[in-house]
């Protein structure tokens, strides 16, 4: 991709946070806007540097990391094409806390902040837009923190691999009405999900070790569960795999797998 002929108003104008703006608001904004690439392994910004713009990832992948003092890596969001992420921090006028750094040849678009606060200014139902954006982020992280907190490895693996599927997939739908019915989904087709980093990264982002997610993973295949080709994840029957932790009653179990296809990723 020729990044001088990239229509950044017409790809903003795709994004949930602009599409209800007008061209002449495109337009505005896209003079606030610069466009970088970065190889895999860039860092994009550290800790402690002044962060004046938002980012949206076009193409490829973005870790959002913290370090500990000793060093040891946590990930806290990878973020995928047409994803947005510093908003919120961007007006609060402090530098950024935590690191961020290309998993893949990255496209990123930058927004400049005085540009996105002129058309707050111009029009309020700009900020409203803003911080229905930065509301749903919110919803994400406690979802995640949520899920670390209350459910097992195995279960944060499978729900991992259930928010993953596609939601016009007819199977992910019989996993619904499968465990409306108590019963198995109709149909034999299978799911597959590629994880979309390295199992250490993935594992970071669950809050687990390497060793256990890979152990969790060979677990699930032992039990034909799932089939394992590298990165690639082969689901036979979505709604047992759902259904492999939850022990408590039917109903519970059902509300548990309709949540993991209905919850985004």
């Amino acid at each position: 991709m020729d990044i001088r002929q990239f229509d950044i108003p017409r790809y903003l104008s795709a994004l949930p946070l602009f599409q209800e703006s007008t061209p002449e608001e495109l337009m505005r904004l896209a003079t606030g806007c610069r466009l970088r690439r970065f190889a895999r392994g860039d860092s994009i910004f550290r800790v402690g540097t002044p962060c004046e713009e938002f980012h949206v990832t076009v193409l490829g992948q973005v870790k959002l990391f913290a370090l500990s003092p000793s060093g040891q890596e946590k990930v806290i969001e990878l973020v995928g094409p047409g994803s947005s992420f510093a908003e919120a921090l961007m007006f609060t006028g402090k530098p950024y806390i935590i690191n961020a750094q290309a998993l893949a040849e990255t496209l990123l678009l930058s927004v400049d902040k005085g540009t996105v606060e002129r058309e707050i200014e111009a029009d309020p139902r700009f900020a409203m837009r803003m911080l229905a954006g930065i509301s749903r982020r919110l919803h994400g992280l406690v979802h995640d923190v949520q899920t670390y907190t209350l459910h097992s490895g195995m279960q944060r693996v499978i729900s991992y691999l259930l928010h993953e599927l596609p939601e016009e997939s007819n199977d992910a739908a019989g996993i619904a009405l499968a465990c409306a019915g108590h019963g198995q989904p109709q149909g034999p087709g299978g799911l597959d999900v590629t994880l979309p980093v390295s199992k250490a990264t993935m594992a970071s982002r669950l809050s687990l070790t390497p060793e256990y997610f890979s152990r969790v993973l060979h677990e699930l295949e032992d039990a034909g569960l799932i089939r394992m080709d590298k990165r690639d994840i082969h689901i036979p029957n979505a709604a047992r795999l759902a259904a492999h932790t939850w022990p408590e009653p039917c109903s519970r179990r059902c509300m548990s797998a309709q949540a993991a296809v209905a919850l985004p990723a």
